[in-house]
């Protein structure tokens, strides 16, 4: 991909995420396939990552196809897990978000 394209995906993934409300999660899946790039969503991962980390886009709302959290750096899962708790998200037993409760939909708001 040109810089140019992927510095255009990135801002794009990162207006999608700003969107994401506190208390809410999304899949990285979702956001590929709110772009109009569905299967895509690695893409999503790796706009993310490239975040830095005082950035004001809520990295820590995008989870997996699961519901489970995914560290930006080594160590940063538990870090997730504390955002997403303090905006009144729960984890099951194991240790995942469910997606029927949690999970944002765009369109219904």
């Amino acid at each position: 991909m040109a810089q140019t394209n992927q510095q255009a995906l990135y801002a794009l993934v990162y207006e999608i995420v700003l969107q994401i409300p506190a208390g809410r999660v999304a899949t990285y899946g979702q956001i590929a396939q709110l772009l109009g790039l569905p299967r895509h969503a690695r893409h999503v991962g790796f706009a993310l990552s490239r975040l830095d980390p005082d950035s004001r886009v809520p990295w820590h709302r995008v989870v997996n196809f699961q519901g489970k959290t995914h560290p930006r750096h080594a160590g940063r899962t538990s870090f997730q897990k504390e955002c997403l708790a303090a905006e009144g998200v729960v984890f099951n037993q194991s240790g995942n978000v469910s997606l029927k409760t949690y999970q944002w939909c765009p369109h219904s708001q």
